[in-house]
């Protein structure tokens, strides 16, 4: 049987596999994390993706038990500022359209000569609460749509697409499950790994640090982040870069107070286009988190960290800028022999969809499903493989569409962005949309997170890929559609009078 587990590296990616395997197996399997107290996190990845609810779910906490520990807010949408040009503005929240006789909003907006740049105003809910800095719960702790009655909304959003995501210190959160998970059994070194030592099959056999002696496993994770430690450095496995696609390999993010009492939080990500790559903004419960990601192509270091620091903190030129190098692209294989890779060590694609630790969540729970006995089942790492790599492929096209589909063509960046290549397939993909919009038969075709209403909205908010009404809806009755536009309308009005703004409820989260 497999009775050790040994997970070499912290951060979020190291505590949150020690913490859901420990959950998982008890003390079945033992699990210990190897750290170096020498090694920073990358920690800056702070915006999450919609399923990590379930990853606190599993754990058995509730947003007041790891909130407050973490500066944890509220993230229900993404706002992207002047990727049609500047001054331009369209939020990809987490909401599904409504239907109307089996056609959603957006080929009804389409249908109605409704302005693609309007869309998200006229055919989405949670732009509006964004707006109004609303809170996606109420006072009393019941999900913002409870009090809509018969709404298509509240019975889709609330169960399926949930309606909203966190930001938080991803220092922190790292921090609070260290404590969480020793408290459970996780066992925690702090040691360097001096060397790595491999047996004649050229599997892991145990670590060697200075500190600690031999640490033994039977299966290691390896959570070192982008130095890919067991890996690639140990193992040799062969990563593939996306730069081809993905040109941005570079970020630089700074840490800037504010009071947020005075200025409000809004409960969304903000992604800001620049010449070369885009800024986030993402508001914390005590500070904004900020970040220039962009390619070395064309901007250098210094020239990013002036743009953000102009961006962001004109009035605060003693903030610590943190330059981060990315490795973008993934392993061929994220398993290999008896060492798993998770996190930045198996892969990544540049933030822009907050998907960094919704990778690593779903490494864990694939881990978790195909775990091995003594037997080693080849069919096992064969399946989790294939599953981890098609999830991150998903992605990148998601994201190449973000660039390629773009209105924006002001600098040599966006210019080429609408010439790189393309991921496998995704040319006929795009010639497809031009007559009909994405659905969920015409987009990537595996699990990678995103449905096919984030490619509708993307595609329409982008503005640089003109799709066409769909035909058929100029033969059936548009009243319906027209009456349930202006429920939405309605059902905005009433939220934005219900609910109490983020700020508020946060700070009744916290006290």
């Amino acid at each position: 049987m497999i009775r050790n587990v040994v997970v070499v590296g912290g951060g979020t990616a190291g505590w949150m596999t020690a913490t859901y395997l420990n959950k998982t197996f008890g003390d079945r399997v033992s699990v210990t994390v190897v750290e170096s107290p020498r090694v920073p996190t990358i920690g800056v990845g702070e915006a999450t993706f919609s399923t990590v609810r379930h990853f606190f779910q599993y754990l058995g906490l509730d947003e007041p038990d790891w909130m407050p520990s973490c500066g944890a807010a509220y993230k229900t949408a993404i706002r992207f500022e002047n990727w049609r040009g500047v001054g331009s503005v369209f939020y990809h929240p987490f909401e599904r359209f409504r239907t109307v006789d089996g056609y959603d909003l957006a080929d009804w907006w389409l249908g109605l000569g409704g302005d693609p740049e309007s869309l998200h105003d006229e055919c989405l809910l949670v732009p509006q609460l964004c707006e109004e800095r609303r809170a996606p719960r109420r006072s009393d702790g019941r999900l913002f749509a409870a009090g809509l009655q018969g709404s298509s909304f509240q019975e889709a959003e609330q169960r399926a697409q949930f309606p909203y995501a966190y930001h938080f210190d991803a220092t922190q959160l790292a921090q609070f499950l260290t404590t969480f998970g020793t408290e459970r059994g996780v066992q925690h070194v702090l040691a360097d790994v001096a060397e790595v030592v491999q047996d004649e099959r050229g599997w892991i056999s145990h670590l060697v640090t200075a500190e600690h002696g031999e640490i033994h496993g039977d299966l290691f994770v390896d959570c070192t982040g982008f130095r890919g430690l067991l890996i690639n450095q140990t193992l040799g496995e062969k990563f593939t870069s996306f730069e081809d696609m993905l040109p941005n390999n570079r970020a630089v993010a700074l840490r800037v107070p504010r009071d947020m009492a005075t200025v409000g939080i809004n409960p969304y990500t903000t992604a800001t286009a620049m010449e070369a790559g885009w800024i986030w903004t993402i508001p914390l419960y005590g500070r904004i988190g900020t970040g220039y990601v962009y390619s070395d192509k064309y901007c250098s270091p210094e020239e990013a960290e002036a743009t953000l620091r102009a961006f962001a903190a004109p009035d605060q030129p003693d903030l610590v800028a943190n330059h981060i190098r990315m490795r973008i692209g993934r392993n061929e294989r994220s398993w290999v022999n008896n060492c798993v890779a998770i996190g930045l060590s198996s892969g990544f694609v540049e933030p822009l969809e907050s998907t960094g630790i919704f990778f690593i969540q779903n490494g864990i729970e694939q881990l978790v499903r195909h775990f091995p006995d003594e037997n080693w089942s080849p069919a096992l790492p064969e399946a989790y493989n294939q599953q981890v790599g098609r999830v991150i492929d998903g992605v990148r096209e998601f994201l190449v569409l973000h660039y390629r589909a773009a209105a924006r063509n002001d600098t040599r960046y966006w210019q080429d962005a609408k010439t790189r290549v393309l991921p496998p397939g995704m040319a006929e993909r795009l010639d497809g949309w031009r007559s009909l919009l994405p659905d969920e038969n015409t987009i990537y075709p595996h699990f990678h997170g995103f449905e096919a209403y984030s490619w509708r909205v993307m595609l329409l908010g982008l503005g640089g890929h003109p799709t066409t009404p769909r035909p058929v809806l100029g033969h059936l009755d548009p009243a319906p559609a027209r009456q349930e536009l202006a429920r939405l309308r309605e059902d905005a009005q009433q939220l934005v009078k219900e609910l109490p703004s983020c700020h508020e409820y946060l700070q009744q989260l916290n006290s």
